[in-house]
């Protein structure tokens, strides 16, 4: 079953992919779960030696100890009732207890008819891909026919309002800015009563990357929701953290600051190739219970994807010639 690993596709070959087949080429790279599974279960008989295995797999993978203590108390309640005749039964017990967790947090971010600007307010700490996250999104909504504009908020960094006006052009797409250093909710402001004027319908707003433990950082993204709702009492319409997947546990840290200040209405879990181990989705999902909107595995624009429980399972559990 573990043959040779096929040869790389061409650069056609690999845009006509779906992302489902990117996702499972990409994710979990290196010490993998698919890959522990696959060469620990076949063969084995149902005992306490093989849980406890099994058990130590998903805690590598990075499934947390909340999601893992879970899938593995229905595990063993369902091996002492003898529920599980042999290694497939286990194993697609495993895939269900996974996707139990999963799929309430699968809802796609829906963008409603009647509101515009639709306004997307994006936060995250540094380096979790946000604003390439941003520059995607804009050109799956234009995609969509949608028109987008994008506020350059994070003022903080030059380097950031630049990456934002490049993902501007490249998806001809508006981006309000104004010199680094401005006040971000003034930008923001700004961009939403731009948006207004000209209908347009999405406005996706950037932020400064910031430590979830810092402050008066975070009061400062408040402040930023309380200046857009003197012009739109229900804006930011979506306040969407944006999480680094190679972060591990500490992704749930962050996820649970920034609700906290801001009551996050949506997740995008970024960086789910390299060296990131898919199991962090499973530990998130388990600990907010959030919707997850997004996850990525990669740095082009067709790397962003629905999340879709299913899909996400089966290419975490795929045998690794289907990850090749």
């Amino acid at each position: 079953m573990f043959g040779r690993k096929p040869s790389d596709t061409s650069a056609s070959e690999q845009k006509s992919e779906t992302f489902f087949q990117r996702l499972r080429k990409k994710i979990n790279r290196g010490p993998i779960l698919s890959y522990d599974l696959a060469n620990l279960l076949p063969g084995r008989k149902i005992d306490a030696a093989l849980l406890e295995e099994i058990e130590t797999r998903l805690l590598l993978a990075d499934v947390g100890v909340d999601a893992t203590e879970a899938l593995m108390s229905e595990l063993h309640r369902k091996v002492a009732r003898k529920e599980l005749g042999d290694i497939d039964a286990l194993f697609n017990a495993l895939r269900d207890g996974m996707l139990e967790i999963l799929r309430p947090c699968e809802q796609p971010l829906q963008v409603p008819d009647g509101i515009r600007p639709f306004m997307i307010l994006a936060v995250g700490v540094n380096g979790s891909g946000k604003t390439t996250t941003i520059g995607k999104l804009a050109r799956r909504f234009r995609d969509e026919k949608r028109t987008v504009m994008l506020a350059a908020g994070d003022t903080f960094r030059a380097a950031a309002i630049e990456q934002l006006k490049i993902w501007g052009e490249r998806n001809d797409v508006p981006v309000i800015a104004q010199a680094s250093g401005a006040d971000p909710a003034a930008v923001v402001y700004d961009a939403y009563d731009a948006a207004r004027a000209r209908k347009v319908d999405i406005l996706i707003a950037d932020t400064a990357g910031r430590l979830h433990t810092q402050g008066a950082l975070m009061d400062e993204l408040k402040k930023v929701q309380r200046v857009v709702r003197k012009l739109d009492a229900t804006a930011p319409h979506e306040t969407l953290l944006v999480l680094d997947g190679g972060t591990g546990q500490n992704a749930i840290a962050q996820a649970e600051q920034f609700n906290a200040a801001l009551g996050l209405t949506g997740l995008v879990i970024t960086k789910l190739d390299g060296t990131a181990k898919g199991g962090v989705v499973l530990a998130i999902a388990r600990r907010m219970r959030l919707p997850i909107r997004y996850i990525g595995v990669g740095e082009q624009a067709e790397d962003l994807g629905v999340f879709n429980a299913e899909q996400f399972v089966t290419a975490l559990l795929s045998p690794p010639e289907s990850n090749a």
